[in-house]
């Protein structure tokens, strides 16, 4: 076999993974951080001239609220900024991940400091002032929905890729090398079920699903704030409000619990589609070759790294086995190496 191992040094490639929509996203977390700043200076500012300590602690905890979306836009600023750093072996794809499971975590405490506080109330219970915390927590849940409206302008599935590379690596009398770009896909049967039948989460782009979590999960307490508020003030239920709080505390760690678990999984480079290992292997030992060894990972959002070692005893090239894999659009960077048999 001719060492090829000069014409892949000749053939730079990108290792860009970042999701399609990674700019409109950046942009959107961004101005919702904007309109939070906005809400939590005009809410400290007014407390202050108001008197109204609750006023106050409302816009402090809105300045928490844009701590954690702050967290998101810089993952997506850093991801873009160092995307074509050669440091970053596999790209920048899964600082979104990191900033996810990072936000999980913050999540999770908040769930707990709110749980805490719920149950010293049901020990304890306070004097609320209902006139001044209901507008409050309806005003609170205004900005979420805004925020919530912002967020979802830049938060979609698309997965088209126009940039996929790959790999090859053959053993036989030397070592060799190939690389190609294919761009087009080739479209069947049995790609068109592989979209249906598979786990889809690797698309998710997770930076973004912790932005909306914690911005559904303001939401979801001012709206169990509001119902408990109302119920303690007409019936004189004081247990309302702790308790809403609580079922919100369960709530938020639910999301919570979820987050952590699928953004964890992708940052330890658990297999993320089982689905698509299981069309790969069948898509290469279709033609009676065994596949000795895959790996199969998630690089970025809609974006997934396989590493293919095949046994075969026919004069099949690396090219060979990427032609066949090309149909999968979502292999945006394939690694096949090829064991010579007899």
């Amino acid at each position: 076999m001719t060492d090829q191992g000069s014409a892949f040094q000749a053939s730079p490639h990108s290792h860009v993974f970042l999701g399609d929509d990674h700019a409109r996203a950046e942009r959107r977390t961004w101005a919702v951080i904007v309109l939070c700043t906005v809400m939590m200076v005009a809410e400290i500012i007014g407390g202050a001239l108001f008197g109204s300590l609750a006023l106050i602690a409302d816009g402090l905890h809105m300045s928490t609220h844009a701590g954690a979306l702050l967290l998101a836009a810089l993952a997506y600023t850093f991801a873009r900024r160092y995307a074509t750093d050669p440091n970053f072996t596999f790209g920048t794809g899964k600082f979104g991940d990191l900033a996810g499971y990072s936000s999980a975590i913050v999540l999770a405490m908040i769930a707990l400091l709110i749980g805490y506080e719920a149950v010293l109330r049901f020990l304890n219970p306070v004097p609320i002032a209902f006139n001044e915390a209901i507008p409050i927590a309806a005003l609170g849940l205004l900005v979420n929905i805004a925020s919530a409206w912002l967020l979802a302008g830049g938060h979609h599935h698309g997965h088209e890729h126009g940039h996929g590379h790959s790999h090859g690596h053959g053993h036989s009398h030397g070592h060799a090398r190939a690389h190609d770009h294919p761009h087009d896909h080739e479209h069947d049967d049995d790609h068109h079920h592989s979209h249906e039948d598979h786990d889809r989460r690797h698309l998710r782009d997770n930076n973004m699903r912790a932005a909306v979590i914690h911005v559904a999960a303001d939401a979801a307490v001012s709206v169990l704030v509001i119902a408990g508020l109302l119920l303690a003030r007409t019936f004189g239920w004081l247990w309302m409000d702790p308790l809403a709080g609580l079922i919100g505390a369960l709530v938020i760690a639910s999301w919570s619990v979820g987050l952590i678990r699928d953004t964890g999984a992708i940052l330890l480079d658990r297999v993320p589609d089982p689905g698509m290992a299981d069309k790969v292997k069948r898509t290469i030992e279709s033609e009676g070759d065994r596949i000795t060894d895959l790996h199969l990972w998630r690089l970025g959002p809609g974006h997934l790294g396989a590493i293919v070692s095949v046994a075969t005893s026919a004069q099949r090239e690396p090219a060979h086995y990427r032609q066949r894999l090309a149909r999968f659009a979502d292999l945006s960077h394939v690694t096949v190496e090829v064991q010579r048999l007899g």
